[in-house]
Formats: C-alpha cells, structure tokens, sequence
C-alpha cells in the first residue's frame, strides 16, 4: 500500500482545477449577494442527532459518523449542508419574516453519490424561509 495514495471517493484539485472553481464559486456566491441571499457557513462536525433531524434514512447511512473524545457523544461528518442551513435559520436567525440563506462548502458521504464513485464534493444551495407562497418557489 503507497502512504500517498487517497481513499476511494477522494479527489483534490490541482492549481488550474483549483482556481477555476474558486472563479465558479465567487460568481455564484456574487449572483446570490445581488439577490438578497446571506452566506453562512455550517460547521464540518456536527452532533448527529442534529444532522440526521429530518429522519431521512439515506442521509444516515451517508454520514461518516465518529466519537467526540471531550463528551462521548456521536457526530457526523456532514454528508448535506441543507438541514445544517435549516437549523440555522430556525435557531440562529433573528425572527425577520422572510430569510434568504446560502451555503458552499464541501460534504462527505460514506457511500459514493455516482458511478464515478465520488464521496467528497463541493455543495451549494440557496434557501428561502419564512415565505409559504408560489414566489419563493419559483425564486
């Protein structure tokens, strides 16, 4: 086995690679800025009853899951940013009406998404809350 080798899934992005998705992220993040959107960004660690509160059984089984050695209690290395983004906004925003949220930062899944066999990915998203009509749909 070579030390220097990645796990299956693993990808890195070298110079050229790296710096046209940077260029792809600051347009995105630029559009959703214009739009009203506010960044946030969740952690990479989360308690797992926290990342798995929407009961969805596929995200379990997505989630590399570990011990906190300061507590013992399970975390999870998250595998979705959108119920992150949920708990943010119900928990962390003041009560404004309507929040408008993104988010950009990389996920890890314990199974691969694809038939390329990718765990490791870059997810972004642009949330509407606090708005029940068709217009936050269509936006």
């Amino acid at each position: 086995m070579k030390p220097w080798l990645l796990p299956s899934g693993m990808e890195e992005e070298l110079p050229e690679g790296a710096r046209h998705v940077e260029s792809l992220r600051r347009k995105v993040l630029a559009v959703l800025d214009a739009w009203g959107y506010d960044l946030v960004i969740p952690p990479l660690i989360e308690y797992l009853e926290s990342l798995l509160i929407t009961g969805d059984e596929k995200l379990d089984l997505d989630t590399f899951k570990l011990t906190d050695h300061l507590d013992g209690r399970t975390m999870g290395i998250r595998a979705d940013m959108t119920p992150q983004v949920t708990r943010i906004d119900v928990h962390r925003m003041p009560d404004q009406g309507i929040n408008r949220l993104c988010y950009m930062g990389t996920v890890l899944r314990a199974r691969p998404t694809d038939i390329k066999g990718v765990r490791s990915m870059l997810q972004f998203g642009a949330e509407i809350y606090g708005d029940s009509g068709s217009n936050g749909d269509v936006e």
